[in-house]
């Protein structure tokens, strides 16, 4: 497995060996991003990962400093998992100069739910999967690229923002994995005490319990989501978590539930804060 870090070093290790298959992450990773490394490698001629934590998706008071680093083991990680290539520019690399051309995504998907509560951080997801596409797929007329189901929304955004510039890239999406206790996994899972890990396992619950209410709902879920994410949300705060948000929302574009929304065409998605640690999950109705 080759290891780069500079944009003409990618593009040289990347010449001539046709189409990638790329997955892309902050490092740190877990066995959903190896997962995704699975999901892709069959799809391209050869399987690339990009390690890069990018300050633009994070807000002032947010992880950015703190969140960890880890390299080299990623890099054993993703060799043992097959992964052929890595690129991990510094910023310096991959932000030679103030990125003032941003990508802004449609605010009727990106300013709702995550976006509400973290304002800009689709922005700049947007902005870095654009750039990292271009680094990957450039000079080699396109290829695949493998997300998880996990980040929800920004599965969704990616997808638009491949269609909508027309890009050569198809957007593969990975189910979310999680611990044997139901819990999804995440990088930001190390920063939970041993007592917060026991309990973490506690969103997924209330959205298996939310998911629940909004099927016993059926034709009556429009008028009664409201009520019921409320429900949700007061026993999960009761139980000490900071909610932002627990909710019914169609797939296709997360506005609330309309008569004739069948539950096929359904998600229920959460975030709530658990000490210091914010964890995000959904499933699938």
């Amino acid at each position: 497995m080759q290891i780069v870090h500079t944009l003409t070093d990618l593009r040289a290790a990347l010449a001539g060996r046709g189409k990638p298959a790329f997955v892309p992450t902050m490092g740190n990773l877990h066995d959903g991003h190896l997962a995704l490394v699975e999901l892709a490698r069959p799809r391209g001629d050869l399987t690339v990962a990009s390690i890069f934590v990018n300050r633009l998706q994070f807000l002032p008071h947010e992880d950015f400093d703190s969140y960890p680093r880890t390299l080299e083991r990623d890099c054993e990680r993703l060799r043992a998992a097959g992964c052929d290539l890595v690129f991990a520019p510094s910023e310096r690399d991959l932000y030679p100069e103030p990125q003032t051309f941003k990508v802004q995504p449609d605010p009727a998907l990106a300013d709702i739910l995550e976006g509400q509560f973290r304002p800009g951080f689709f922005t700049g997801v947007a902005t870095v999967v654009l750039k990292l596409f271009a680094a990957v797929f450039g000079t080699t007329g396109g290829g695949v690229a493998a997300f998880g189901k996990k980040d929800y929304q920004q599965q969704l955004i990616i997808r638009r923002l491949v269609e909508q510039f027309m890009l050569p890239v198809e957007i593969l999406v990975g189910e979310t994995q999680r611990a044997e206790d139901g819990l999804a996994l995440s990088s930001r899972n190390a920063y939970l005490s041993e007592a917060e890990r026991a309990e973490a396992v506690q969103l997924s619950l209330a959205l298996r319990a939310l998911a629940r209410d909004a099927l016993a709902a059926a034709e009556g879920l429009p008028t009664q989501a409201a009520a019921l994410e409320q429900r949700a949300m007061q026993a999960l705060a009761a139980r000490g978590w900071q909610v932002d948000y627990l909710t019914v929302r169609r797939r296709i574009d997360l506005q609330p539930p309309r008569p004739g929304d069948g539950s096929g065409a359904l998600v229920v998605l959460g975030a709530a804060r658990l000490g210091r640690t914010r964890l995000i999950d959904n499933l699938e109705i």
